[in-house]
């Protein structure tokens, strides 16, 4: 008695490509797909947009600069961990102006007050500043620390400028390393921005 040939189920799809077959709907959705992969990449393109102009900024390519400081040299105005806004291309540097400046006795940076500049003879006159022979009112400096104390004068040369430190009882400035040039001038700070936010107080309030 003959028996009729099997012959295999059919099955639908291309075997080709190991493809199943069947309604889309009952897909397993694909792991590209999910919404928090895609969240999660827009996050790290927004995290990477928001770092770059923070990250060219302290390196000193944008016309600002945060800048702490990390020294007592420049109290009461500025504090140690004082974090300060820098400036670059502010113009010419005036007396009076509070600077960031390349350290000439190492590479890093100095906050300081310019007090003269190229043609200003400076001196310090028993604790009292004077430039051209006028003496400078100074509120934030205290000459009752600084009896007895004599400097100068000095000659500040062209294209370069005289710093010294508002809390000058033992600080280094020009009067250890002599006038920088306007070179090594990195920017006016014109800000603090932590912790007490707004501008720094004028060199002649309160004269």
């Amino acid at each position: 008695m003959r028996t009729a040939p099997r012959t295999a189920a059919a099955v639908s799809g291309d075997p080709r490509t190991g493809d199943r077959g069947g309604s889309p709907r009952h897909r397993a959705p694909r792991s590209g797909d999910r919404p928090w992969q895609r969240l999660r990449g827009a996050a790290l393109w927004i995290a990477a947009g928001a770092a770059l102009p923070l990250v060219a900024a302290t390196a000193g390519l944008l016309p600002v600069q945060p800048m702490r400081v990390d020294s007592d040299s420049m109290t009461p105005t500025v504090a140690s961990g004082d974090l300060l806004l820098v400036r670059h291309g502010q113009g010419p540097v005036q007396r009076g102006d509070v600077v960031a400046v390349t350290a000439p006795l190492d590479d890093g940076l100095l906050v300081k007050r310019a007090v003269g500049v190229g043609g200003d003879e400076v001196a310090i006159e028993d604790g009292v500043l004077v430039v051209d022979g006028t003496p400078v009112c100074e509120p934030a400096i205290d000459p009752a620390r600084l009896d007895g104390v004599w400097f100068g004068p000095v000659t500040v040369p062209e294209g370069e400028l005289f710093l010294l430190s508002d809390a000058r009882d033992g600080s280094v400035d020009s009067r250890s390393f002599g006038p920088v040039p306007t070179s090594s001038l990195v920017g006016t700070v014109t800000a603090r921005l932590w912790p007490h936010p707004g501008a720094l107080p004028s060199p002649s309030a309160g004269c």
